[in-house]
């Protein structure tokens, strides 16, 4: 699943639970719901805790910076090897 990125304000699901600390977020998982994260307000903090939740397997994102932390998270995602980079380019020696 991508990864769904909401600015604060913005409607949540029904089906959304927020989660807490990364071990809430893989128990969810688990049992197969819905992950919602609330991101700090700081920029550096947003995106590292953005890349340990997704890690996890979080799939809501509320943040105040939704450009950054969705490149952060296509950054985890692909190096997790859960998507595929944009471009793949191949070097010849």
């Amino acid at each position: 699943m991508r990864p769904v990125v909401l600015s604060p304000g913005a409607p949540e699901q029904p089906g959304w639970t927020l989660a807490r600390t990364p071990e809430e977020v893989r128990e969810l998982v688990r049992s197969g719901g819905t992950a919602l994260v609330r991101l700090p307000a700081r920029l550096d903090a947003a995106l590292a805790a953005a890349a340990v939740f997704r890690w996890a397997g979080a799939g809501v994102f509320v943040t105040e910076h939704a450009d950054q932390v969705r490149l952060a998270l296509d950054m985890t995602d692909s190096l997790a090897g859960t998507r595929a980079p944009t471009v793949t380019r191949r070097g010849l020696a």
